[in-house]
């Protein structure tokens, strides 16, 4: 049995619904002067991660529930849900992006935390600068991914879809113009 098909409203606070969700993701991570090998910044990357993976499973999942409806039904997909569906598989790019990124701060807070176990000197303190810069780039990263997802997604469910950019034209026009 089929379930019936989201309205267009629906689709629009389907959209805007998952759209916050990935701000709320986002809007956990420390900001660079808050970063520090404290065990509070791994609670806070296991349940980002978490969160995150679960979002980027549900996004997958939906999009290509909704593909194999499209392909078995195509005569009942409305453009909403096209550009619905559409949307919802452009924004697993980017929240991959996050949770890769992510993925590094993990290991960069791991090296944090491994060097504050080391005696204390110069290249100790050289090593943890540099892991801290890093640990707060991956967050930053994530952060933009985030933030790109969400950003798509309300674009698509207020039916302002960026416009494509425009294929070039095929190798034989443009050696017609060069001539």
């Amino acid at each position: 049995m089929r379930t019936p098909a989201l309205s267009e409203a629906d689709q629009q606070m389907l959209l805007h619904g998952l759209a916050d969700q990935l701000n709320a993701i986002a809007d956990q991570f420390p900001l660079a002067d808050q970063l520090r090998a404290d065990p509070a910044i791994g609670e806070i990357l296991d349940d980002e991660v978490r969160n995150l993976a679960r979002l980027l499973g549900y996004l997958a999942g939906e999009s290509a529930f909704r593909h194999r409806a499209a392909a078995r039904y195509p005569d009942q997909v409305t453009p909403s849900q096209h550009r619905t569906t559409l949307a919802l598989a452009r924004a697993a790019g980017p929240a991959g992006g996050a949770l890769a990124a992510l993925g590094s701060a993990v290991h960069d807070l791991g090296v944090l935390f491994d060097l504050t176990h080391r005696a204390p000197g110069h290249d100790r303190s050289r090593a943890m600068a540099a892991a801290h810069q890093l640990l707060a780039e991956h967050f930053d990263q994530a952060r933009t991914h985030l933030v790109r997802a969400a950003q798509q997604l309300r674009r698509a469910a207020d039916g302002r879809t960026a416009p494509s950019a425009a294929a070039p034209p095929p190798p034989q026009a443009r050696a017609a113009r060069a001539r």
